[in-house]
């Protein structure tokens, strides 16, 4: 009788190109028990057999069986998946491939609005979509407050409404105090979203009507020195004989979360005009 050979994890690790760690929690989820196991070493050992074994569960895998799906083909002594389980699997890709073709385009979309945002000129006139926005209005006591306000109350809301925000990511300000003040300012915070959603005590859903006209003017530095880039904006608006014919927004694209240096920081002021 031909002696049946006996290969040790490493052995069988190198030859089919898999660390003994995945080994090992294969044999915990009951996928590839080794077929022999020391009495006194603990030693694991491998067949030959259980090669072709866990090359199927690589196959199965790659083609995105769970392992829960392959250890059942396994119990029930069939490795190979039925007719009706490679149609499910395959309709199931198809979706999968739907989504990921919907994200690419999303993620296209988002890095071509960035590119445009980082290529525009200083001051554009653009149209402005109608959109959805999760609205939040509160008087804070500083505009350093607005930063915690959303990160500590607006931002958790939305998540918990359970809001879905289409990239490119578009949040801006509309402040509706007659005149300026340093301290207790009336300010209003918009978020676009995919869709109107039930209102609660902190957020309100609200259409936004398309502009079909507005001044958009690049402003990189702090927010405190957003008066410079009012001061050109409104100078280029009374020059080109333009009028303004709404609340101005302020559109944040790089700001404290993802630029340290408020030097750097970039946002577009949004002013309706015809």
């Amino acid at each position: 009788m031909r002696e049946k050979t006996k290969l040790k994890i490493g052995e069988f690790s190198k030859m089919m190109q898999v660390t003994v760690r995945t080994l090992r929690y294969y044999e915990q989820r009951g996928l590839l028990i080794p077929d022999e196991v020391d009495e006194w070493t603990r030693h694991r050992y491998y067949s030959i057999d259980q090669m072709q074994k866990l090359k199927d569960i690589r196959d199965l895998q790659r083609l995105g069986f769970s392992l829960d799906e392959i250890k059942d083909l396994h119990e029930y002594d069939s490795h190979t998946p039925s007719i009706r389980q490679l149609t499910e699997k395959i309709k199931e890709t198809e979706a999968q491939l739907q989504e990921l073709i919907a994200r690419r385009n999303q993620l296209l979309n988002w890095r071509d609005s960035r590119k445009k945002m980082k290529t525009m000129e200083k001051i554009s006139i653009q149209s402005l979509p109608e959109i959805i926005v999760a609205s939040h209005r509160e008087v804070i006591p500083n505009y350093a407050a607005l930063g915690p306000l959303c990160y500590e109350k607006i931002g958790p809301e939305m998540q918990r409404l359970g809001c879905k925000c289409p990239p490119p990511d578009y949040c801006f300000t509309m402040e509706h105090n007659k005149e300026y003040t340093p301290t207790d300012i009336d300010m209003e915070y918009c978020q676009q979203v995919e869709e109107m959603g039930q209102d609660s005590a902190i957020i309100q859903f609200k259409r936004l009507p398309a502009i079909s006209k507005a001044l958009c003017m690049k402003h990189v530095g702090p927010y405190e020195r957003f008066y410079e880039s009012f001061i050109e904006a409104f100078r280029y608006i009374e020059e080109q004989g333009y009028k303004v014919v709404g609340h101005p927004r302020t559109s944040y694209i790089d700001g404290a979360w993802n630029q340290d240096d408020p030097e750097k920081w970039l946002s577009v002021i949004q002013i309706p005009i015809q």
